[in-house]
């Protein structure tokens, strides 16, 4: 997902204390604090970061959700849900449906969303990977932008942990940031400089401003903003962890961004193939 200036993320996750009845999980240093800074930013989400279900981005995990079949019977999980956009389809569509987030501020931004409709859904206020209780009983999981802890070993364990919560003919739809159209966007960044006649070094510095380069470690493939710490992907990373989690089939897939004011550059891009995120379809 990416930010309005700067590219983004949605967030990761923090376990809070077991409720009773629920199996205690343990707890992940270093998250916690990013879980303060989610649960901070949960009043200008909307406005700081795109939305993947905007009218103008084309997002193939939309029409991987119509082709559930018999959704009145199903009971799907919205894991990480943030601020609820994809709520309200996901309730005029299903039986049964699982709202989970580690921030309450996003969980209170999303019942508000869907007003009277929220009394319909189950809110569960902890972390994605905290899903003992719902062994084999998803029939479909959904995770946008959220698989975006900057601790890979808890990216693993959180995975781990949703193939365990599907049934057996259950499917894992995701997206997950981009790493790689950090880089074409880059790209294409430093070749408007160039033929606007800066030289090669200059070129490059207005390039990595404009990308806005400080934000990222493009070795590990982290990004911090506003406090934020994310992880981003690239195209083989999706298919080796969702594998290593156990996943027998992994299908990629690319969520198309428009180029408008939201990337620099972008009225100038028009004419270029847009830029993406990673959408994927994971089956047991």
């Amino acid at each position: 997902m990416r930010a309005q200036s700067v590219s983004g993320t949605k967030k990761s996750d923090v376990p809070e204390q077991a409720k009773p009845g629920r199996k205690a999980v343990g707890r992940v240093p270093g998250l916690q604090d990013q879980g303060r800074q989610w649960n901070r930013h949960a009043a200008r989400y909307d406005e700081l970061f795109l939305d993947a279900f905007h009218p103008g981005v084309e997002n193939p995990l939309l029409a991987a959700l119509d082709a559930v079949p018999e959704p009145a019977r199903r009971t799907v999980a919205d894991l990480g849900c943030g601020t609820g956009p994809l709520l309200p389809r996901l309730a005029g569509r299903f039986g049964r449906v699982v709202a989970l987030d580690f921030a309450p501020a996003m969980l209170a931004r999303a019942k508000a969303r869907l007003g009277d409709a929220a009394a319909g859904i189950i809110f569960e206020a902890r972390a994605m990977h905290d899903l003992d209780d719902y062994a084999g009983q998803l029939d479909v999981a959904v995770a946008v932008n959220s698989l975006v802890m900057p601790d890979v070993r808890v990216i693993d364990r959180t995975l781990r942990a949703i193939r365990a919560s599907l049934r057996p003919d259950g499917v894992f739809l995701g997206v997950v940031p981009a790493m790689d159209a950090i880089h074409y966007h880059t790209m294409l960044l430093m070749d408007r400089a160039l033929d606007q006649g800066l030289a090669p070094e200059e070129a490059e510095r207005t390039a990595a401003f404009h990308g806005e380069h400080e934000y990222y470690d493009f070795a590990f493939g982290r990004f911090q903003f506003l406090g934020l710490r994310q992880k981003f992907w690239q195209p083989f990373e999706v298919r080796h962890r969702l594998t290593k989690a156990g996943f027998s089939s992994v299908e990629l897939d690319q969520v198309l961004y428009p180029w408008d004011e939201s990337l620099a550059g972008g009225a100038d891009f028009a004419d270029h193939p847009r830029s993406w995120d990673w959408s994927f379809v994971a089956r047991p």
